[in-house]
């Protein structure tokens, strides 16, 4: 059986409902905490960029074919750009996410944006480094922050998911906005992550 680790005691201490998510159904196995499971930043990127607005199933979906031409793995910046749009958009992507992609592949190219360098700066840093990329807005960089760079202390207070299940878990009315979430989820620092991924969980669906 998977042990409490530290920060799960925390968690516990902190927020009865917290507590509670992870009490019925354990802690979260490390084999299945998905924080830093995307290794590669561009492909973090892309992924996050496919997968905004949609269900995990349509995502990944998606995704799969938009691989499926580049024998199972995304194409690198160059070849993306090498590829007609309109392939992309034969995969799925609506016109304004081929574009986004786009965007994000000439920006490596290019060198206007270091990956590398990237993963030195703060949680804010990063945010605006990447909001700067045509169709990055908050929420992906926080995805990559938490799927990416394994970032321990992201709360996503513009997420649907995590919204919706702090509606039915605190058996709120509506879900919160985002200045209530930061407040609910203040007494989680400096483990917001995790507690953000039980939350998850409590829907039956990993972002």
């Amino acid at each position: 059986m998977t042990r409490l680790t530290p920060a799960d005691e925390h968690l516990r201490s902190v927020d009865h409902v917290i507590r509670r998510l992870i009490d019925e159904r354990g802690p979260i196995d490390p084999r299945t905490d998905r924080r830093g499971s995307r290794p590669d930043p561009y492909e973090a990127l892309a992924r996050a960029v496919v997968g905004q607005q949609l269900s995990t199933k349509a995502a990944r979906s998606i995704w799969e074919r938009l691989i499926a031409p580049f024998d199972g793995t995304f194409p690198r910046p160059s070849q993306l750009l090498a590829t007609d749009p309109e392939s992309l958009r034969g995969a799925g992507l609506s016109r304004a996410k081929a574009g986004f992609l786009r965007d994000l592949a000439e920006r490596i190219e290019e060198g206007e944006l270091d990956l590398v360098r990237i993963a030195e700066l703060s949680d804010e840093d990063v945010i605006a480094e990447l909001i700067a990329i045509k169709g990055i807005g908050r929420w992906t960089a926080e995805m990559f922050l938490i799927f990416h760079l394994g970032r321990p202390d992201v709360v996503s207070t513009g997420d649907v998911g995590i919204r919706r299940a702090v509606q039915v878990e605190y058996g709120l009315d509506e879900p919160p906005g985002p200045a209530e979430l930061e407040r609910i989820a203040e007494p989680w620092r400096p483990h917001r992550t995790l507690a953000c991924l039980y939350l998850w969980r409590s829907l039956d669906n990993a972002p």
